[in-house]
This record gives C-alpha cells, sequence and structure tokens, in this order.
C-alpha cells in the first residue's frame, strides 16, 4: 500500500470519493443532454442509444468532480456495477473514467468484488496485470471477495505483485444483512469475519511495504467500530479500505479506531455524500443548463469533499 499511503500523507487526508452515478445522482438535464447528443451518431438503435447517451452524462458528472476534487482527496472508487448497467458504453466509462483520474494524480481502487477460481479468477486479475503488457483498466486496486477461500484469492495476490497493484479484500462489510454469515460462531469462539481476517493478514504477509503495510488490504464497514477498531489490533499489517461513512451512519469518530496510533493504516470511503451533496442545493434548478448543473455538482462535492477531510483530521488528532 506504499503508492496509496504516500499519496494520502501528500494531502493529509485519508479520505476516497466512490464514483457510483446513477440516474438519480446525475442531473436530469445532464442526462438528457447526452441522450440528445448520442442520438446524432447512434441510428437505429434505442437501446444502444439510451446506454451510450447515460455513459456519456456519467462521464461528464464523473470528470466534473474529479476536477473538483483532485487536489483535496488521494483516491476515488468507482464502482463497476454502475458502469456494467449500461453495457459496452459502460464500460467505456468505467476505463475513461479511471483514466482520467489517474490523469490528475488519483489513486484508483476499482470496486469490482469479484471471487472465483482457477483459469477464471487469473482472467479477472487482468485488471491489475492488463491484457497483453497494456493497462486497460487504469486501476491501482480492486476489491475481492474471499467467499471461495485461497483458490479464489491467489491470483490476484500474485497479479498484484507482479504489477506493483494492491487489494482489499472483504473482512466486514457495513450492509445490514452481513450478520448472518459474517458474525456465525465457529469452533472456539472465533467469528466467521475473524477467521478472515487472521487469513488476510496471512495472505499479505510476504508484501509488507516500508510503511508495515501488505499489498492485501481489507474492507471494514464504518457501521461496525467496535468490532473495526479490534480488527485493527488483530490485523497490524493489514490496510484498511472503509465504506459506510455518510449516507450509511459511519461518521468520523466511529472510523478513528480503525487507523493505527499514527493515523494511518485506513482510507474512509464517501460516495452518496460527496457526489449527491448538489441534491440540497437550492440554487438547483431543472430549468438550468447541463453546463450550469455540473458546476453546482461539482461546487457541492468540493465541499462534501472538504467537509469530510476536516472531520477525519478532528477526530484523527
Amino acid at each position: 500500500m506504499d503508492h496509496l499511503i504516500e499519496a494520502i500523507e501528500s494531502k493529509q487526508n485519508p479520505s476516497v470519493v466512490g464514483l457510483d452515478p446513477t440516474p438519480a445522482l446525475v442531473p436530469a438535464q445532464v442526462m438528457g443532454a447526452y441522450a440528445v447528443e448520442a442520438g446524432e451518431y447512434v441510428e437505429d438503435d434505442d437501446d444502444n442509444l439510451a446506454a451510450t447517451g447515460a455513459a456519456a452524462a456519467y462521464f461528464e458528472f464523473n470528470r466534473a468532480i474529479i476536477d473538483a476534487v483532485a487536489d483535496i482527496v488521494p483516491a476515488v472508487k468507482p464502482q463497476i456495477a454502475m458502469y456494467e448497467a449500461l453495457g459496452p458504453a459502460g464500460i467505456d466509462c468505467y476505463t475513461m473514467t479511471c483514466q482520467y483520474a489517474r490523469e490528475n494524480g488519483l489513486y484508483v481502487i476499482g470496486d469490482i468484488k469479484r471471487g472465483d477460481i482457477g483459469s477464471t479468477a487469473a482472467a479477472y486479475a487482468k485488471h491489475l496485470t492488463g491484457f497483453d503488457g497494456a493497462d486497460v483498466w487504469h486501476e491501482d486496486a480492486v476489491t475481492v471477495n474471499p467467499y471461495l477461500g485461497s483458490d479464489g484469492i491467489e491470483p490476484f495476490t500474485t497479479a498484484a505483485q507482479e504489477a506493483d497493484r494492491d487489494l482489499f479484500i472483504l473482512v466486514r462489510t457495513s450492509n445490514p444483512s452481513s450478520a448472518q454469515i459474517q458474525e456465525l460462531e465457529l469452533n472456539g469462539g472465533t467469528r466467521v469475519y475473524e477467521h478472515v481476517a487472521d487469513l488476510v493478514e496471512q495472505w499479505g504477509a510476504d508484501t509488507i511495504g516500508r510503511f508495515g503495510y501488505s499489498r492485501t488490504g481489507a474492507v471494514v464497514g464504518a457501521t461496525h467500530p467496535e468490532e473495526g477498531a479490534a480488527l485493527r489490533a488483530r490485523m497490524p499489517h493489514t490496510f484498511f479500505l472503509v465504506p459506510g461513512y455518510g449516507a450509511q451512519g459511519g461518521t468520523a469518530q466511529s472510523v478513528a479506531g480503525m487507523f493505527d496510533h499514527n493515523g494511518s493504516g485506513a482510507i474512509v470511503n464517501s460516495s452518496r455524500g460527496i457526489i449527491g451533496a448538489w441534491r440540497n442545493d437550492p440554487r438547483y434548478s431543472e430549468t438550468l443548463e447541463p453546463e450550469t448543473a455540473l458546476e453546482i455538482v461539482a461546487d457541492n462535492a468540493r465541499e462534501a469533499a472538504k467537509d469530510m477531510r476536516d472531520q477525519l483530521r478532528v477526530a484523527l488528532a
């Protein structure tokens, strides 16, 4: 995690913006404007037209946010499902977003949550190594589901080492129903998520960098502050990606225990709280021009990102 930690230190800000656009989060006039534009070059295919217009709107939305926050945050985390929903045009938007973020000096966490084995896992791990030497995804790290055990993880750890990239493996997630599996008690009293935590620490043991953290990070939800603090002690060499801040109820105070004694060891994600902050701006109306609407999106994203940064600084002080 050396590259990520350096980026965090350079901004003095352990936060990451989730780029998860949906039609509800992108201003209506922006969606409409790019639907019209798409109609100028997509012919006789209404389905492709709609997806192409949405993908173009998503990219302009993402670009406005990246431009607004690039000097504040060290990283972004696009969720690939939002883009895959649009088909091929959405995948193009995803890779363009990742590339644009990289070009603006941001560390990119591809939230892909892959989980498979053998040749399939190795193919998914091309997100890290690229194809035939070409960096087609423009990601610095990806998220992985460990449900299939080491068979599903080793192709990713190998790829991460080869490409000098990182992983974040699901350990204790922020969704309410995670308890159905993650809190099950094993023989000896250990919970499933604690056992997974031990495996993640073990899987990264051979890749510890100069800041004391391995390439193999953990996803630990902000909605579980006590468990997160206990996992911090249990996983001394594992860097945390902490979702659930803001809209899901996590606060700067609730995540503070997931950092180490130096105020490092974690990065906290906010998605809707930043990219959707414009919806509370009284200046916004659907009668605005698309360019003006995007300016309001950018203004609010910047202020929300600064507020999150400042709250984390206070909590970690």
